[in-house]
């Protein structure tokens, strides 16, 4: 079987690697992939944007199956395009795709299906969000209703943060917005729940929790990710029967009162407040960097669990999982999240050590005459895979001294609260 990956960070890599070890797979494409995917498939640069484009080039090399990894293509349609003609694709369509491309959709969603989250208001100008603000209690939260990779929420602790909040996202920092969401700021902790679905069954995908802010102590300026381990330490029977019950059920329910079904990873992003869960947000995908830490620990065949969601049999797969605790960092280029020098060599990362335990994900790079070089914010994601936290991250860290990029930096407290 032949199979395409949309995408070219860390976690189209991770799929990517997990897929060559299946069997059923004669051959993968990515759609750019990266420096790490160009050794175990054939990446090929085509404008994603022109789906017509990446149609002719399926049925030319005869693909069997589609995976798509980020957000925009999804949210821009490209599931619904290829399956007019048959093409066998794993990700949600264009209308379930917006419980991440509108967090106003999905707020409305919550609302009309009584799914926990923190109350919200929605402002169409400056003048009526910072009005609103006068009286708020801080700290507050401010969103950008569009697409942000990640990145286009403000926690903000009084006026003046907030006002350059509402001034950033409606002159355009995250693409044109016509809507913010001011939120109420909920106290607890985060968790990050994944499930699989076929459109007509789901199950779990594990748990990870993540680190966003840049800075370590989980402060500074929200990014994509710097880092994640797996499984979150907030998971247990009680609380994942409330995820399931309370938010992923009527969340699927909502979706099939407006005439769709979902179909692909759904990642939930929660805060846990006095036991009880309440969504911050939806990603109709696997999170990146969560992706490069729980794909390491399925032992399941992949491929098989692609398929049997394209053929609505996902019922008949049982998902197996080792035990060993999982931990991310991630490599970043000096300046992220803002400005960056591109194409930045990594001289030392062929010393880094590699096994079944130890893996290494590119994100943010690209190869030229044998050498790898960092052309994005976020670049290589180390990940360690042990009986416990502490000797995952201590494994990360020597391999991390081996790499000694003087291009990156790194947080050195991923996964604090359970190596401590």
């Amino acid at each position: 079987m032949k199979v395409g990956i949309i995408g070219s960070g860390g976690r189209e890599h991770a799929i990517c690697n997990s897929l060559k070890n299946s069997s059923k797979i004669t051959e993968i494409f990515c759609f750019p992939g990266n420096a790490g995917t160009e050794n175990i498939a054939k990446n090929i640069i085509l404008n994603l944007d022109n789906f017509e484009n990446l149609k002719n080039f399926i049925f030319e090399k005869e693909i069997d199956l589609i995976i798509v990894g980020p957000e925009k293509p999804l949210v821009d349609g490209l599931v619904d395009y290829l399956e007019q003609f048959n093409i066998n694709v794993f990700g949600p369509n264009k209308i379930a795709s917006q419980l991440e491309g509108s967090k106003i959709f999905t707020k409305q969603l919550c609302e009309k299906f009584n799914i926990p989250t923190a109350k919200f208001g929605i402002f169409q100008n400056k003048n009526d969000a910072k009005q609103f603000l006068k009286n708020t209690n801080y700290p507050t939260v401010i969103k950008a209703d569009n697409l942000a990779s990640g990145k286009g929420v403000y926690i903000c602790g009084n006026e003046k943060e907030s006002n350059i909040a509402i001034n950033e996202i409606f002159d355009g920092k995250f693409g044109e917005a016509k809507n913010l969401l001011i939120e109420e700021f909920l106290e607890g902790e985060e968790m990050s729940y994944f499930i699989i679905s076929d459109g007509l069954n789901f199950k779990s995908f594990e748990t990870a929790q993540d680190h966003k802010r840049v800075l370590e102590g989980d402060k500074g300026k929200n990014t994509g990710g710097m880092g994640a381990y797996s499984p979150s330490r907030l998971i247990n029977e009680e609380m994942e029967n409330k995820i399931i019950n309370k938010i992923i059920k009527p969340t699927l329910k909502g979706l099939s009162e407006l005439g769709t079904d979902y179909k692909g990873f759904l990642y939930a992003g929660l805060m846990i407040v006095n036991n009880e869960p309440f969504l911050i947000e939806y990603n109709v995908r696997m999170g990146d960097p969560e992706c490069q830490t729980i794909l390491p620990k399925l032992k399941t065949d992949l491929a098989e669990v692609f398929l049997a969601c394209c053929n609505r049999n996902l019922d008949q797969i049982e998902l197996d999982w080792t035990n060993k605790k999982s931990l991310c960092v991630v490599v970043c280029s000096n300046g992220y999240p803002d400005g960056f020098k591109k194409h930045i060599e990594i001289e030392n990362i062929n010393s880094v050590e590699l096994n079944e335990h130890n893996h290494l994900y590119h994100a943010g790079t690209t190869q030229k005459d044998e050498k790898i070089y960092a052309i994005g914010g976020r670049v290589l994601n180390f990940v360690s895979l042990s009986n416990n936290f502490s000797d995952a991250k201590l494994k990360i860290m020597q391999n991390l001294e081996k790499l000694n990029w003087s291009g990156g930096f790194y947080r050195k407290d991923i996964g604090y609260k359970v190596t401590e």
